[in-house]
């Protein structure tokens, strides 16, 4: 089993093109395994001539769980109580560069969605000598304040988790209707595969949950993004519910020449219809 020991976890990789290549490395959301990365679209970076590492965050897949870590009240952890908090977002871009140091890759671009964005935001901020080139896609620098979710996904969020494989793969698809490009496809066989596979490898509702207060405690990101000087892409969807537009805006409004890219039709997913667009950007943005 590929992992790494850094900054005390265990971390779970797998890596797809040659090493010789420039290092790409996708960082998933929240409570996503590296599973989520869709096969076609990592073979579309690996033959735009990237080394593309994946890995599974600290507590989710095959990474170190936090077993036996307090599991915050997000919504306490919100009003300011960051007692039970066991990380932070900056801990798990401490985590990122720590895999990249160990599998020796100088410097990789980087990119990440949602909650990885906010990963590889801080990556950015913390280690910019491991960043060639930053993409943040569907993100925020400050949950709190900017890119807040809509009163409907907040009260989706009060709603028991799912415990069963019939009812995690029934609760992925829920959400892809409601919060994802219903417009420009949405592809229910493949996620539908995929929640199930997800769901047998490692389910763990406490650290999601941890995850989740990692993001609410963590500090207001746009002063550090204001002094980042790698070339940097923000991609956001124009419908967005989970993280509004305007936490793209911000995004790219910090970072010095950052490039925003506003998709259409887009919520918090990433369509199939989108990727060739993705890929160009990300390779344009790397001098690929």
């Amino acid at each position: 089993m590929p992992t790494v020991r850094a900054n005390e976890m265990q971390l779970y990789f797998e890596v797809q093109g040659n090493p010789d290549d420039p290092a790409l490395l996708l960082v998933a959301g929240h409570g996503a395994q590296l599973l989520w990365w869709h096969p076609e679209l990592v073979a579309a970076f690996v033959d735009r001539g990237f080394f593309v590492i994946r890995l599974d965050n600290r507590d989710v897949g095959l990474s170190t769980h936090l077993d036996g870590a307090p599991v915050p009240n997000v919504w306490e952890v919100a009003l300011g109580d960051h007692d039970d908090v066991a990380y932070r977002i900056e801990d798990m871009a401490d985590d990122a560069a720590g895999l990249l140091e160990a599998l020796g890759v100088g410097r990789a671009h980087v990119l990440g969605i949602s909650l990885g964005g906010m990963v590889v935001q801080s990556l950015a901020i913390r280690h910019p000598d491991a960043v060639a080139s930053l993409t943040s896609v569907m993100s925020t620098p400050a949950p709190l304040e900017i890119g807040r979710p809509t009163d409907e996904v907040i009260e989706r969020w009060l709603e028991p988790s799912a415990t069963t494989r019939d009812g995690y793969v029934q609760r992925t698809l829920d959400n892809a209707q409601r919060n994802g490009s219903r417009a420009l496809g949405i592809d229910a066989a493949w996620l539908a595969d995929y929640a199930g596979r997800e769901y047998d490898r490692s389910f763990d509702p406490d650290g999601v949950d941890r995850q989740l207060a990692a993001v609410v405690a963590s500090t207001d990101r746009r002063p550090g993004l204001r002094g980042v000087v790698a070339p940097t892409l923000v991609v956001h969807g124009a419908i967005d519910p989970v993280i509004t537009l305007s936490g793209g805006e911000a995004t790219a409004e910090a970072v010095p020449g950052a490039r925003l890219v506003v998709v259409d039709q887009m919520g918090h997913d990433l369509p199939r219809s989108i990727w060739p667009a993705l890929v160009d950007d990300v390779a344009l943005l790397s001098g690929r």
